[in-house]
């Protein structure tokens, strides 16, 4: 890498610097930050790679939200993978980039499935990329030579990459779908976790039943407030096997408290004991009307097999058109289609274009799917001839399909689907 590279550590430096990479017309961005010991992403490192130039700002030394200045000007920033770094920056910076393109997300309309920056440099630019030591100490000072390489490295190809997916968009004809993708994920809401919700996300807090779902829930969201409070993560105030125990003894007292089976002894005593015991005191009281649960998981059992049949064809159709199945439609957006939803994803823009329509083709029974001679799944139009023998069914009182489950515990697909 011939690029030099620029260490910013001072007001003057990061002033000059926005001034410089405010002349062009993007830029590329990344960050690099720790959370390991704590609730919020600590940041450590920005890198921001333009034409002929990388910068990499210490935010350790200088105070970085001047950097929104830039963030809000109309210049495009070019990310990869940048979920995270939109947290990062919004924390650091009280904002965001104004416009964005996720090199990750677009390659996933060119063929690729979810890829990794150094995927992307190897195939597309015949560049190898070092992984270096991820679990580095981007906190330390000075940062070695070796790491400023690797920092670097994560900015120095975004803008040639960028470039080459584009031309490929623009013969395909997806630039617009992407543009729309990667504004979708820039707005996307965050830092809103609700500690009401907290619990869902608990290991094995899906086998909780009754009067125990809601003392988790509520000392599930005791715990997120007080990680935020203290700028811990969660499990550093209660583990998750701690909040299952507790909900499940539900104990009154503080040496009941101490005696349960795989606690240690802080949760025993001083304040901690005091709120844990509060928030059982407060699930306990409450009624079950007042538990929040992931929306249910209520699809009509008659659309099952289509919604099988449906999947089966988007899996097929994504990797006809070269489009990451996960970006085209996931379980959500097909029951959402198949419940007829308004605002269905896959009924509006290019997705109602590509799957809704054919879809609803195909319930409407104007359609039929079919084998190809190859083996891969075809869309038809449908003669309504039908070849399956007739069968004779006895009639049935009721049927097990039909009975009602009650308490049953929060499935994995609802959890995913409600978050």
């Amino acid at each position: 890498m011939n690029v030099p590279t620029r260490w910013v550590a001072t007001d003057r430096e990061l002033q000059s610097l926005i001034a410089e990479v405010g002349a062009h017309e993007e830029y590329a961005l990344d960050t690099e930050f720790l959370r390991e010991r704590t609730y919020y992403p600590q940041l450590a490192l920005i890198q921001i790679a333009w034409t002929g130039h990388i910068a990499l700002i210490d935010p350790l030394a200088v105070d970085v939200a001047p950097l929104a200045e830039l963030l809000r000007s109309d210049r495009l920033a070019v990310v990869h993978a940048c979920d995270q770094d939109l947290e990062v920056l919004d924390l650091a910076c009280a904002t965001i980039p104004s416009r964005l393109f996720d090199t990750q997300l677009a390659a996933g309309f060119v063929g690729f499935s979810t890829p990794s920056l150094s995927t992307l440099a190897e195939k597309l630019l015949g560049i190898h990329l070092s992984k270096g030591d991820r679990l580095t100490d981007w906190t330390q000072r000075p940062l070695t030579a070796a790491q400023q390489r690797y920092a670097a490295a994560d900015v120095a190809h975004l803008l040639e990459l960028k470039a080459m997916i584009v031309e490929q968009l623009d013969i395909s004809g997806r630039r617009v779908w992407v543009e729309d993708e990667c504004e979708i994920v820039r707005s996307r809401p965050r830092n809103k976790s609700v500690p009401e919700r907290a619990w869902w996300r608990l290991k094995d807090g899906r086998m909780l039943r009754g009067g125990d779902r809601l003392v988790a829930q509520e000392l599930a969201g005791w715990r997120e407030q007080k990680a935020r409070d203290l700028d811990r993560p969660v499990r550093f105030i209660v583990p998750d096997l701690g909040i299952i125990t507790i909900a499940q003894a539900r104990p009154t007292t503080t040496e009941a408290l101490r005696n349960l089976r795989g606690l240690d002894g802080r949760f025993g005593k001083g304040v901690l004991a005091t709120e844990i015991l509060e928030a059982v005191a407060r699930g306990s009281e409450m009624s079950p009307e007042q538990l929040h649960v992931p929306d249910p998981d209520d699809f009509d059992r008659h659309l099952r097999p289509a919604l099988t049949l449906v999947s089966a064809w988007v899996a097929q159709l994504a990797k006809d058109a070269k489009i990451d199945a996960s970006l085209l439609a996931t379980r959500a957006d097909l029951a959402s289609l198949l419940r007829g939803d308004r605002n269905a994803r896959l009924a509006n823009g290019w997705r109602g274009q590509l799957v809704g329509h054919a879809v609803r083709q195909l319930l409407d029974g104007d359609a039929a799917l079919a084998f190809n001679r190859n083996g891969s799944l075809a869309l038809e139009t449908r003669s309504g001839v039908s070849l399956a023998p007739e069968l004779s069914v006895p009639d049935a009182p009721w049927s097990a399909m039909d009975a009602p489950i009650t308490d049953a515990p929060i499935t994995d697909a609802q959890i995913t689907d409600a978050q």
